[in-house]
Protein backbone atom coordinates (compact mmCIF):
# COMPACT_ATOMS: atom_id res chain seq x y z
CA UNK A 1 0.00 0.00 0.00
CA UNK A 2 2.83 2.37 -0.12
CA UNK A 3 2.47 3.33 -3.27
CA UNK A 4 -0.83 4.93 -2.79
CA UNK A 5 1.12 6.95 0.65
CA UNK A 6 2.71 9.76 -1.26
CA UNK A 7 2.39 12.58 1.18
CA UNK A 8 5.09 13.06 3.37
CA UNK A 9 3.66 13.24 6.48
CA UNK A 10 3.41 9.38 6.23
CA UNK A 11 7.35 8.66 6.39
CA UNK A 12 7.53 11.23 9.40
CA UNK A 13 4.64 9.31 11.43
CA UNK A 14 6.27 5.93 10.59
CA UNK A 15 9.36 7.27 11.63
CA UNK A 16 8.44 8.14 14.87
CA UNK A 17 5.74 5.44 15.22
CA UNK A 18 9.18 2.69 15.09
CA UNK A 19 11.51 5.05 17.42
CA UNK A 20 8.54 5.50 19.99
CA UNK A 21 7.16 1.94 19.64
CA UNK A 22 4.16 2.98 19.15
CA UNK A 23 1.65 1.54 16.77
CA UNK A 24 -0.40 4.32 14.32
CA UNK A 25 -2.04 3.99 11.17
CA UNK A 26 -4.19 5.64 8.67
CA UNK A 27 -7.53 4.85 8.37
CA UNK A 28 -10.86 6.14 7.15
CA UNK A 29 -11.78 8.58 4.52
CA UNK A 30 -8.78 8.75 3.21
CA UNK A 31 -7.95 5.25 2.76
CA UNK A 32 -11.26 4.83 1.23
CA UNK A 33 -10.57 8.00 -1.18
CA UNK A 34 -6.81 6.82 -2.27
CA UNK A 35 -8.83 3.06 -3.26
CA UNK A 36 -11.75 4.53 -5.49
CA UNK A 37 -8.87 7.14 -6.76
CA UNK A 38 -10.60 10.14 -5.47
CA UNK A 39 -9.06 13.46 -4.47
CA UNK A 40 -9.07 13.75 -0.28
CA UNK A 41 -7.38 16.30 1.51
CA UNK A 42 -8.27 15.57 4.91
CA UNK A 43 -6.06 12.40 6.78
CA UNK A 44 -7.08 10.87 10.00
CA UNK A 45 -4.02 8.83 11.93
CA UNK A 46 -5.20 6.54 14.48
CA UNK A 47 -2.63 5.59 17.48
CA UNK A 48 -2.80 3.03 20.12
CA UNK A 49 -1.49 5.29 22.93
CA UNK A 50 -2.01 9.43 23.50
CA UNK A 51 -3.04 11.10 20.11
CA UNK A 52 -2.16 14.40 21.62
CA UNK A 53 1.49 13.06 22.83
CA UNK A 54 1.79 11.80 19.27
CA UNK A 55 0.64 14.84 17.52
CA UNK A 56 2.97 17.00 19.47
CA UNK A 57 6.00 14.83 18.40
CA UNK A 58 5.18 15.23 14.65
CA UNK A 59 4.10 18.97 14.74
CA UNK A 60 7.81 19.39 16.27
CA UNK A 61 9.70 17.37 13.40
CA UNK A 62 8.55 19.54 10.58
CA UNK A 63 8.88 23.12 9.98
CA UNK A 64 6.71 23.04 7.41
CA UNK A 65 3.90 21.73 9.99
CA UNK A 66 1.56 25.08 10.99
CA UNK A 67 -1.64 25.54 12.54
CA UNK A 68 -1.36 22.77 14.90
CA UNK A 69 -4.32 22.52 17.12
CA UNK A 70 -4.97 20.69 20.41
CA UNK A 71 -8.47 19.56 21.79
CA UNK A 72 -7.70 18.05 24.97
CA UNK A 73 -10.99 17.36 25.78
CA UNK A 74 -11.92 15.20 22.70
CA UNK A 75 -8.58 13.42 23.05
CA UNK A 76 -7.29 15.11 18.82
CA UNK A 77 -5.26 17.09 17.66
CA UNK A 78 -5.20 18.89 14.36
CA UNK A 79 -2.76 20.47 11.83
CA UNK A 80 -1.59 21.69 8.55
CA UNK A 81 1.02 20.11 5.88
CA UNK A 82 0.69 20.99 2.39
CA UNK A 83 -2.39 21.88 2.31
CA UNK A 84 -3.44 18.78 3.99
CA UNK A 85 -5.55 18.86 7.39
CA UNK A 86 -4.25 15.50 9.42
CA UNK A 87 -6.10 14.56 12.63
CA UNK A 88 -4.62 12.80 15.05
CA UNK A 89 -6.79 10.40 18.10
CA UNK A 90 -5.87 7.98 20.28
CA UNK A 91 -7.72 4.28 19.44
CA UNK A 92 -10.76 3.86 21.28
CA UNK A 93 -13.91 1.80 22.00
CA UNK A 94 -17.31 3.45 22.70
CA UNK A 95 -20.51 2.63 24.23
CA UNK A 96 -23.45 4.30 24.33
CA UNK A 97 -26.84 5.21 26.11
CA UNK A 98 -29.93 4.95 24.52
CA UNK A 99 -30.60 8.88 25.16
CA UNK A 100 -27.90 10.60 23.44
CA UNK A 101 -25.50 9.68 20.20
CA UNK A 102 -22.72 11.59 22.42
CA UNK A 103 -20.32 7.63 23.77
CA UNK A 104 -18.80 7.22 26.36
CA UNK A 105 -15.52 6.50 25.65
CA UNK A 106 -12.48 4.20 26.67
CA UNK A 107 -9.04 4.20 25.52
CA UNK A 108 -8.46 1.00 22.81
CA UNK A 109 -6.91 -0.89 20.49
CA UNK A 110 -7.01 -0.29 16.67
CA UNK A 111 -9.50 -4.01 16.63
CA UNK A 112 -11.83 -1.72 19.02
CA UNK A 113 -11.66 1.61 16.51
CA UNK A 114 -12.38 -0.14 13.68
CA UNK A 115 -15.35 -2.00 15.40
CA UNK A 116 -16.83 1.61 16.27
CA UNK A 117 -16.11 2.96 12.73
CA UNK A 118 -20.06 3.37 11.00
CA UNK A 119 -19.29 1.60 7.52
CA UNK A 120 -16.71 -1.35 6.55
CA UNK A 121 -15.39 1.22 3.47
CA UNK A 122 -14.79 3.65 6.19
CA UNK A 123 -13.07 1.33 9.03
CA UNK A 124 -10.06 0.16 6.50
CA UNK A 125 -6.86 1.27 7.82
CA UNK A 126 -3.16 1.24 6.92
CA UNK A 127 -0.42 0.55 9.28
CA UNK A 128 2.47 2.98 9.43
CA UNK A 129 4.83 0.62 10.71
CA UNK A 130 7.23 0.49 7.63
CA UNK A 131 5.16 -2.19 6.04
CA UNK A 132 2.28 -0.24 5.41
CA UNK A 133 -0.34 -3.29 5.53
CA UNK A 134 -4.07 -2.84 4.74
CA UNK A 135 -6.14 -3.51 7.74
CA UNK A 136 -9.70 -4.83 6.82
CA UNK A 137 -11.28 -6.52 9.32
CA UNK A 138 -15.03 -6.57 7.78
CA UNK A 139 -14.81 -7.04 3.77
CA UNK A 140 -14.18 -3.06 3.22
CA UNK A 141 -12.55 -3.75 -0.16
CA UNK A 142 -14.69 -5.80 -1.15
CA UNK A 143 -17.62 -3.95 -0.19
CA UNK A 144 -16.24 -0.58 -2.57
CA UNK A 145 -15.49 -2.85 -5.62
CA UNK A 146 -18.95 -4.13 -4.57
CA UNK A 147 -20.53 -0.30 -4.34
CA UNK A 148 -22.44 -1.35 -1.19
CA UNK A 149 -22.76 0.39 1.78
CA UNK A 150 -23.14 -1.60 5.04
CA UNK A 151 -21.96 -1.68 8.76
CA UNK A 152 -19.16 -3.50 10.64
CA UNK A 153 -22.09 -4.19 13.29
CA UNK A 154 -25.84 -4.88 13.43
CA UNK A 155 -26.94 -1.81 11.20
CA UNK A 156 -29.96 -1.51 13.75
CA UNK A 157 -27.49 -1.37 16.59
CA UNK A 158 -25.50 0.93 14.49
CA UNK A 159 -27.85 3.26 13.52
CA UNK A 160 -29.47 3.32 17.10
CA UNK A 161 -26.71 3.88 18.87
CA UNK A 162 -25.71 7.03 16.75
CA UNK A 163 -28.73 8.22 13.73
CA UNK A 164 -26.90 10.72 12.28
CA UNK A 165 -25.56 7.47 10.37
CA UNK A 166 -28.35 6.92 8.66
CA UNK A 167 -28.34 10.38 6.68
CA UNK A 168 -24.50 9.58 6.60
CA UNK A 169 -25.41 6.63 4.84
CA UNK A 170 -28.02 7.98 2.53
CA UNK A 171 -25.16 10.70 1.86
CA UNK A 172 -22.44 8.35 0.83
CA UNK A 173 -24.58 6.34 -1.65
CA UNK A 174 -25.55 9.69 -3.05
CA UNK A 175 -22.02 10.59 -3.16
CA UNK A 176 -20.32 7.57 -4.73
CA UNK A 177 -22.62 6.01 -6.57
CA UNK A 178 -23.17 3.02 -4.55
CA UNK A 179 -26.21 0.98 -2.62
CA UNK A 180 -27.10 0.43 0.59
CA UNK A 181 -27.11 -2.84 1.84
CA UNK A 182 -30.75 -4.37 1.95
CA UNK A 183 -30.61 -5.10 5.75
CA UNK A 184 -28.93 -1.98 6.96
CA UNK A 185 -31.51 0.35 4.65
CA UNK A 186 -34.55 -1.79 6.71
CA UNK A 187 -32.56 -0.82 9.64
CA UNK A 188 -33.01 2.82 8.63
CA UNK A 189 -36.28 2.82 8.18
CA UNK A 190 -37.09 0.80 11.61
CA UNK A 191 -34.92 3.21 13.41
CA UNK A 192 -35.72 6.18 11.84
CA UNK A 193 -37.58 7.96 14.82
CA UNK A 194 -34.20 7.81 16.67
CA UNK A 195 -33.38 10.86 14.73
CA UNK A 196 -34.83 12.88 17.79
CA UNK A 197 -32.03 13.16 19.50
CA UNK A 198 -30.06 14.78 16.33
CA UNK A 199 -29.74 18.39 16.07
CA UNK A 200 -31.38 19.76 12.92
CA UNK A 201 -27.59 21.36 12.49
CA UNK A 202 -25.85 18.30 11.70
CA UNK A 203 -28.80 16.64 9.73
CA UNK A 204 -28.75 19.48 7.57
CA UNK A 205 -24.91 19.21 7.36
CA UNK A 206 -25.52 15.51 5.88
CA UNK A 207 -28.58 17.69 3.47
CA UNK A 208 -26.46 19.78 2.09
CA UNK A 209 -23.52 17.28 1.29
CA UNK A 210 -26.54 15.60 -0.45
CA UNK A 211 -27.43 18.34 -2.16
CA UNK A 212 -23.75 19.26 -3.49
CA UNK A 213 -23.53 15.49 -4.81
CA UNK A 214 -23.78 15.12 -9.33
CA UNK A 215 -26.84 13.32 -9.32
CA UNK A 216 -28.51 14.85 -5.86
CA UNK A 217 -32.39 12.95 -6.77
CA UNK A 218 -30.56 9.52 -5.27
CA UNK A 219 -30.20 10.97 -2.05
CA UNK A 220 -33.62 12.62 -1.80
CA UNK A 221 -35.24 9.54 -3.03
CA UNK A 222 -33.18 7.66 -0.27
CA UNK A 223 -34.25 9.70 2.00
CA UNK A 224 -38.25 9.77 0.77
CA UNK A 225 -38.05 5.61 1.18
CA UNK A 226 -36.52 5.63 4.17
CA UNK A 227 -39.29 7.78 5.32
CA UNK A 228 -37.06 10.53 6.77
CA UNK A 229 -37.88 13.00 4.41
CA UNK A 230 -41.34 12.87 5.56
CA UNK A 231 -40.39 12.86 9.42
CA UNK A 232 -38.07 16.02 8.87
CA UNK A 233 -38.96 18.08 6.00
CA UNK A 234 -42.94 17.23 5.56
CA UNK A 235 -42.83 20.69 2.95
CA UNK A 236 -40.78 18.36 0.72
CA UNK A 237 -42.90 15.37 0.35
CA UNK A 238 -45.83 17.68 0.14
CA UNK A 239 -44.99 17.98 -3.20
CA UNK A 240 -45.87 13.91 -3.92
CA UNK A 241 -48.49 13.15 -6.14
CA UNK A 242 -50.71 13.95 -9.16
CA UNK A 243 -53.87 14.49 -8.93
CA UNK A 244 -56.32 13.83 -11.91
CA UNK A 245 -59.94 14.78 -12.05
CA UNK A 246 -62.15 15.14 -15.44
CA UNK A 247 -59.50 13.64 -17.24
CA UNK A 248 -57.28 16.61 -16.31
CA UNK A 249 -53.97 15.94 -14.33
CA UNK A 250 -50.69 17.47 -13.22
CA UNK A 251 -47.14 16.67 -13.02
CA UNK A 252 -45.91 14.72 -9.43
CA UNK A 253 -44.46 18.41 -8.32
CA UNK A 254 -41.79 16.25 -6.06
CA UNK A 255 -40.35 14.21 -8.84
CA UNK A 256 -40.46 17.57 -11.50
CA UNK A 257 -38.59 19.10 -8.46
CA UNK A 258 -35.48 16.37 -7.78
CA UNK A 259 -35.73 16.43 -12.06
CA UNK A 260 -34.58 20.25 -11.63
CA UNK A 261 -31.97 19.60 -8.76
CA UNK A 262 -30.56 17.14 -11.33
CA UNK A 263 -30.47 19.42 -14.16
CA UNK A 264 -29.34 22.46 -12.14
CA UNK A 265 -25.99 20.51 -10.71
CA UNK A 266 -23.64 20.29 -13.65
CA UNK A 267 -23.97 23.78 -14.06
CA UNK A 268 -23.03 25.04 -11.11
CA UNK A 269 -21.38 24.05 -7.50
CA UNK A 270 -23.37 26.91 -5.72
CA UNK A 271 -25.24 25.72 -2.73
CA UNK A 272 -27.57 27.93 -2.57
CA UNK A 273 -28.36 28.16 -6.14
CA UNK A 274 -29.08 24.34 -5.80
CA UNK A 275 -31.46 24.89 -2.31
CA UNK A 276 -33.52 27.33 -4.66
CA UNK A 277 -33.84 24.66 -7.50
CA UNK A 278 -35.16 22.30 -4.66
CA UNK A 279 -37.39 25.15 -3.13
CA UNK A 280 -38.68 26.69 -6.34
CA UNK A 281 -41.82 25.18 -6.58
CA UNK A 282 -42.24 24.66 -2.64
CA UNK A 283 -45.96 26.40 -1.98
CA UNK A 284 -47.87 24.43 -5.14
CA UNK A 285 -49.45 22.50 -2.42
CA UNK A 286 -50.80 25.31 -0.54
CA UNK A 287 -51.86 26.85 -3.91
CA UNK A 288 -53.21 23.60 -6.19
CA UNK A 289 -56.36 24.35 -7.68
CA UNK A 290 -58.86 23.13 -9.95
CA UNK A 291 -60.81 24.77 -12.35
CA UNK A 292 -62.87 22.89 -15.15
CA UNK A 293 -61.93 25.12 -17.88
CA UNK A 294 -58.18 25.91 -17.10
CA UNK A 295 -57.57 22.37 -15.33
CA UNK A 296 -54.86 22.60 -12.43
CA UNK A 297 -53.45 25.68 -11.17
CA UNK A 298 -50.90 27.18 -8.70
CA UNK A 299 -51.64 30.59 -9.01
CA UNK A 300 -49.25 33.04 -6.83
CA UNK A 301 -47.05 29.74 -5.83
CA UNK A 302 -43.90 31.43 -6.50
CA UNK A 303 -45.17 34.81 -4.05
CA UNK A 304 -46.59 32.17 -1.62
CA UNK A 305 -42.82 30.11 -1.82
CA UNK A 306 -40.80 33.23 -0.99
CA UNK A 307 -42.75 33.96 1.96
CA UNK A 308 -42.46 30.58 2.96
CA UNK A 309 -38.75 30.54 2.38
CA UNK A 310 -37.61 32.40 5.98
CA UNK A 311 -39.58 30.00 8.07
CA UNK A 312 -38.66 26.80 6.36
CA UNK A 313 -34.53 28.19 6.97
CA UNK A 314 -35.48 28.92 10.43
CA UNK A 315 -36.95 25.64 10.93
CA UNK A 316 -34.08 23.82 9.43
CA UNK A 317 -31.00 26.14 11.03
CA UNK A 318 -29.72 27.17 7.36
CA UNK A 319 -28.57 30.37 7.32
CA UNK A 320 -30.57 33.75 7.90
CA UNK A 321 -28.83 35.94 6.11
CA UNK A 322 -28.13 37.00 3.03
CA UNK A 323 -27.88 33.79 1.63
CA UNK A 324 -31.69 33.09 2.42
CA UNK A 325 -32.81 36.73 0.80
CA UNK A 326 -31.03 34.96 -1.97
CA UNK A 327 -32.80 31.95 -2.06
CA UNK A 328 -36.03 33.83 -1.35
CA UNK A 329 -35.36 36.09 -4.71
CA UNK A 330 -34.60 33.49 -6.97
CA UNK A 331 -38.38 31.34 -5.44
CA UNK A 332 -39.93 34.61 -5.91
CA UNK A 333 -38.92 35.27 -9.33
CA UNK A 334 -38.19 31.86 -11.03
CA UNK A 335 -41.13 32.24 -13.26
CA UNK A 336 -40.74 35.64 -14.91
CA UNK A 337 -38.11 34.41 -17.50
CA UNK A 338 -40.45 31.89 -18.09
CA UNK A 339 -42.97 33.99 -19.06
CA UNK A 340 -41.11 36.77 -21.35
CA UNK A 341 -40.07 33.21 -23.10
CA UNK A 342 -44.03 32.74 -23.77
CA UNK A 343 -44.62 35.97 -25.23
CA UNK A 344 -42.57 38.33 -27.51
CA UNK A 345 -39.79 39.16 -25.49
CA UNK A 346 -40.24 43.69 -24.68
CA UNK A 347 -37.64 45.58 -24.21
CA UNK A 348 -39.22 46.82 -21.19
CA UNK A 349 -39.60 43.31 -19.61
CA UNK A 350 -36.06 42.75 -20.55
CA UNK A 351 -34.88 45.97 -18.66
CA UNK A 352 -37.36 45.59 -15.72
CA UNK A 353 -36.03 41.62 -15.45
CA UNK A 354 -32.28 42.80 -15.29
CA UNK A 355 -32.94 45.82 -13.00
CA UNK A 356 -34.47 44.12 -10.24
CA UNK A 357 -32.51 40.89 -10.57
CA UNK A 358 -29.31 42.39 -10.12
CA UNK A 359 -26.36 40.39 -10.05
CA UNK A 360 -28.23 37.57 -9.37
CA UNK A 361 -29.15 37.77 -12.92
CA UNK A 362 -27.39 34.85 -14.22
CA UNK A 363 -28.46 32.46 -11.40
CA UNK A 364 -31.47 32.81 -11.95
CA UNK A 365 -31.59 32.31 -15.94
CA UNK A 366 -29.64 28.96 -14.60
CA UNK A 367 -32.29 28.25 -12.31
CA UNK A 368 -35.18 28.77 -15.35
CA UNK A 369 -33.45 27.06 -17.71
CA UNK A 370 -33.17 23.70 -15.48
CA UNK A 371 -37.00 24.21 -13.98
CA UNK A 372 -37.91 22.99 -18.06
CA UNK A 373 -38.90 19.60 -18.17
CA UNK A 374 -41.55 17.57 -19.62
CA UNK A 375 -42.11 14.18 -21.21
CA UNK A 376 -42.60 16.34 -24.05
CA UNK A 377 -40.04 17.00 -26.26
CA UNK A 378 -41.04 19.50 -28.53
CA UNK A 379 -42.58 21.38 -26.17
CA UNK A 380 -39.06 20.91 -24.44
CA UNK A 381 -37.12 22.30 -27.79
CA UNK A 382 -39.34 25.08 -28.06
CA UNK A 383 -38.98 26.99 -24.89
CA UNK A 384 -34.73 25.90 -24.97
CA UNK A 385 -35.00 27.22 -28.09
CA UNK A 386 -37.16 30.89 -26.94
CA UNK A 387 -34.82 30.70 -23.55
CA UNK A 388 -31.45 31.42 -25.92
CA UNK A 389 -32.90 33.85 -27.71
CA UNK A 390 -34.37 35.47 -24.59
CA UNK A 391 -30.66 34.98 -23.25
CA UNK A 392 -28.88 36.47 -26.16
CA UNK A 393 -31.53 39.74 -25.82
CA UNK A 394 -30.41 40.11 -22.25
CA UNK A 395 -26.89 40.08 -22.99
CA UNK A 396 -27.63 43.29 -25.66
CA UNK A 397 -29.84 45.13 -23.19
CA UNK A 398 -27.36 44.86 -20.73
CA UNK A 399 -24.23 45.81 -23.12
CA UNK A 400 -26.18 48.68 -24.57
CA UNK A 401 -28.03 50.07 -21.79
CA UNK A 402 -25.48 49.05 -18.71
CA UNK A 403 -28.45 48.01 -16.02
CA UNK A 404 -26.97 45.48 -14.57
CA UNK A 405 -27.29 47.39 -10.57
CA UNK A 406 -28.90 50.35 -12.25
CA UNK A 407 -30.77 52.74 -9.88
CA UNK A 408 -33.18 55.32 -11.19
CA UNK A 409 -31.37 58.75 -10.93
CA UNK A 410 -34.32 60.51 -8.74
CA UNK A 411 -34.43 58.72 -5.46
CA UNK A 412 -36.81 58.90 -2.66
CA UNK A 413 -34.58 61.22 -1.21
CA UNK A 414 -34.89 64.20 -3.65
CA UNK A 415 -38.34 63.35 -4.06
CA UNK A 416 -38.82 64.43 -0.19
CA UNK A 417 -36.68 67.15 -0.79
CA UNK A 418 -38.51 68.38 -3.74
CA UNK A 419 -42.06 68.56 -2.25
CA UNK A 420 -41.21 68.50 1.24
CA UNK A 421 -42.84 65.38 2.00
CA UNK A 422 -41.75 62.78 5.00
CA UNK A 423 -42.18 59.17 4.15
CA UNK A 424 -45.18 57.94 2.75
CA UNK A 425 -46.83 56.10 0.27
CA UNK A 426 -46.76 59.19 -2.20
CA UNK A 427 -42.92 58.87 -2.56
CA UNK A 428 -43.04 55.26 -3.33
CA UNK A 429 -45.72 56.17 -5.85
CA UNK A 430 -43.60 59.04 -7.58
CA UNK A 431 -40.41 56.96 -7.67
CA UNK A 432 -41.95 53.74 -9.21
CA UNK A 433 -43.62 56.40 -11.50
CA UNK A 434 -39.72 57.40 -12.65
CA UNK A 435 -38.33 54.16 -12.67
CA UNK A 436 -40.87 52.66 -15.12
CA UNK A 437 -40.92 55.78 -17.42
CA UNK A 438 -37.42 54.72 -17.85
CA UNK A 439 -37.49 51.03 -18.25
CA UNK A 440 -40.52 51.45 -20.85
CA UNK A 441 -38.21 54.41 -22.79
CA UNK A 442 -40.40 56.74 -22.29
CA UNK A 443 -38.07 59.39 -21.23
CA UNK A 444 -34.32 58.53 -21.42
CA UNK A 445 -32.01 57.88 -18.34
CA UNK A 446 -30.84 61.23 -17.86
CA UNK A 447 -31.42 63.28 -14.48
CA UNK A 448 -33.04 66.56 -16.22
CA UNK A 449 -35.41 64.03 -18.08
CA UNK A 450 -36.38 62.00 -15.13
CA UNK A 451 -37.14 65.13 -12.56
CA UNK A 452 -39.48 66.91 -15.30
CA UNK A 453 -41.32 63.83 -15.26
CA UNK A 454 -41.22 64.04 -11.94
CA UNK A 455 -43.01 67.16 -11.02
CA UNK A 456 -45.19 65.83 -14.23
CA UNK A 457 -46.55 63.14 -12.44
CA UNK A 458 -46.71 64.51 -9.07
CA UNK A 459 -49.05 67.49 -10.52
CA UNK A 460 -51.76 64.66 -10.98
CA UNK A 461 -52.21 64.01 -7.55
CA UNK A 462 -51.69 67.64 -6.40
CA UNK A 463 -48.17 68.27 -5.05
CA UNK A 464 -45.67 70.56 -6.50
CA UNK A 465 -41.82 71.29 -6.14
CA UNK A 466 -41.41 73.44 -2.81
CA UNK A 467 -37.68 73.49 -3.69
CA UNK A 468 -36.52 74.48 -7.39
CA UNK A 469 -34.31 72.28 -9.17
CA UNK A 470 -31.52 73.62 -8.70
CA UNK A 471 -31.25 73.52 -4.69
CA UNK A 472 -31.33 69.36 -4.82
Amino acid sequence: MKEFLTHPIFDIVSSIAKKKGVKAFVIGGFVRDILLNRPCKDIDIVVEGNGLEFAELVANSSKYITDVKYYKNFGTAMLRFQDYEIEFVGARKESYQRSSRKPIVENGTLEDDQWRRDFTINALAISLDGNYNLVDPFGGVKDLESKIIRTPLDPSITYSDDPLRMFRAIRFATQLGFEIEEKSFEAIKSNKDRVNILSMERIIEEINKILLAPIPSVGFKLLHQSELLDLLFPEITALLGAEIIDGKGHKDNFYHTLQVVDNIAPHTTNLWLRWAALLHDIAKPATKRFDKQAGWTFHGHEDRGAKMVPHLFKKWKLPLNEKMKYVQSLVRHHLRPIALCKDEVSDAGIRRLIVEIGEDLNDLLTLCRADITSKNDVKVKRYLRNFIILEEKIKETTEKDQLRNWQPPITGEMIMETFQLKPCKEVGILKLAVREAILENHIPNEYQAAYCFLVEEAAKINLYPINPISTI
